[in-house]
C-alpha cells in the first residue's frame, strides 16, 4: 500500500488529502501523470499551440459536428444496408473484408490465420468489395 495526496492527482482538491492506495492504483496515477507532462513537453518542444483565445480545445470542441435528427436516422438506415449487405457475402470474404476494416488486421496478419498468401488475400478482398458493391447497388 502506497500513500498519495489527492490533490496532486485532482484539480478541484484544494487541501492536502492523503489516502492509501493499492500499488498498482499508485504505479497507474504515476504513469498517467508522467504521460500527460510527457504530452505537454511534446506541445510546448513542437509548438502545437492551438488556442491564445480561449481554452486548450477550441478548435477541436469547434470541428465537432452535431448531427441533425435527421441525419442521424440516414446514417443509421445506411449502416443497416451495409450489415445486411455484409452478411450476404460468402464466409471467407466476409470474415476477410470484417478482419481488415473492422478489426484493423493487416493483409499478412490475415493471411497468417488463414494460413494463405497475402496476394490471395488481397484478391479476396477485392473480389469481396465488387461483390458487396453489386449487393448494395440491388438493396
Amino acid at each position: 500500500m502506497k500513500e498519495i495526496n489527492l490533490r496532486d492527482y485532482y484539480p478541484f482538491y484544494t487541501k492536502d488529502t492523503v489516502v492509501e492506495v493499492p500499488d498498482e492504483v499508485a504505479d497507474l496515477l504515476r504513469e498517467y501523470k508522467l504521460a500527460e507532462a510527457a504530452y505537454f513537453l511534446r506541445t510546448y518542444r513542437h509548438k502545437a499551440y492551438f488556442s491564445l483565445d480561449y481554452d486548450v480545445n477550441v478548435e477541436r470542441d469547434a470541428l465537432v459536428i452535431v448531427l441533425a435528427p435527421e441525419d442521424i436516422l440516414i446514417q443509421e438506415e445506411e449502416r443497416g444496408r451495409l450489415y445486411q449487405a455484409i452478411t450476404l457475402l460468402p464466409e471467407k470474404q466476409r470474415n476477410r473484408i470484417c478482419s481488415h476494416y473492422l478489426l484493423g488486421m493487416s493483409l499478412s496478419e490475415i493471411a497468417k490465420s488463414e494460413h494463405s498468401a497475402v496476394s490471395s488475400v488481397h484478391e479476396g478482398i477485392q473480389r469481396g468489395l465488387r461483390h458487396l458493391k453489386k449487393i448494395l447497388e440491388e438493396i
